[in-house]
């Protein structure tokens, strides 16, 4: 199991830059996602950079989130 997420920066180029609790840091590219189902509304980049942190996770305002474990 991969740590939990503590804070979370989105970038104009579709990365997370991450920090997990055990003060890790990583960047996950989300570029991917863009044309994936229910990710598809990241395609407008103000809605993607309203991405934080809930219970150790990265969620977006209308629910999608990415498990931590693929992060």
């Amino acid at each position: 199991m991969n740590p939990r997420v503590k804070a979370v920066i989105p970038t104009d180029d579709y990365k997370l830059i991450l920090t997990f609790k055990n003060e890790e840091e990583a960047i996950y590219d989300c570029a991917d996602l863009l044309n994936f189902g229910v990710f598809k509304e990241f395609q407008d980049i103000h809605y993607f950079k309203q991405a934080f942190v809930a219970y150790g996770t990265v969620v977006w305002p209308h629910e999608q989130d990415i498990c931590p474990d693929t992060l």
